[in-house]
């Protein structure tokens, strides 16, 4: 195990950095933030992404989610998009495949925004982190709304924007 200590931005309601930075773990307080990101790859076949945490991996062991991760200290919520898909998959983004969905907040504690990449990823490439994740495949949306139903996805709390995810990839109809 790595001696790593994750050092996050403290942000206000609005997203904006209020200068205090917090180590991973330390509770925040009331109307404080952190910034995480949720990143979805979609395929000119309509499919997406998705990987399966590992079964230890805390929250929602061994569920099916799109890349997600928290921003640390200093880091750009793109930035923070592109290194937690090369971190947990070994997939290196094109910026300009990316456009930022939406920004919401999840729970007490954090900001997520939403990013969805455009982009063909040859599956076979992938390269899954040992620390996070056991599998990858491409889902469609159809498919994606099953595993929520089912429970076979993050809790839908996490994921509240999916309909509005497939809808602005032309995939609300499925």
């Amino acid at each position: 195990m790595s001696s790593y200590v994750e050092l996050w931005d403290v942000l206000d309601e609005n997203g904006n950095k209020s200068g205090k930075i917090i180590k991973r773990g330390i509770p925040m307080a009331q109307g404080e933030y952190h910034l995480v990101v949720d990143v979805w790859i979609i395929n000119d076949k309509g499919e997406f992404l998705i990987s399966k945490r590992l079964p230890t991996k805390y929250p929602d062991p061994g569920k099916w989610n799109p890349v997600c991760g928290c921003a640390i200290a200093g880091e750009t919520s793109i930035a923070s998009a592109l290194r937690e898909t090369k971190e947990e998959l070994g997939i290196s983004l094109d910026i300009q495949k990316g456009r930022l969905l939406k920004r919401f907040i999840c729970g007490s504690e954090s900001i997520i925004d939403v990013w969805i990449f455009c982009q063909n990823i040859d599956i076979n490439t992938v390269i899954l982190q040992a620390e996070e994740t056991d599998d990858v495949m491409w889902a469609t949306a159809k498919t994606i709304k099953q595993m929520i139903g089912n429970n076979d996805f993050i809790h839908p709390k996490r994921v509240p924007y999916v309909d509005e995810l497939f809808q602005s990839c032309g995939q609300g109809n499925e």
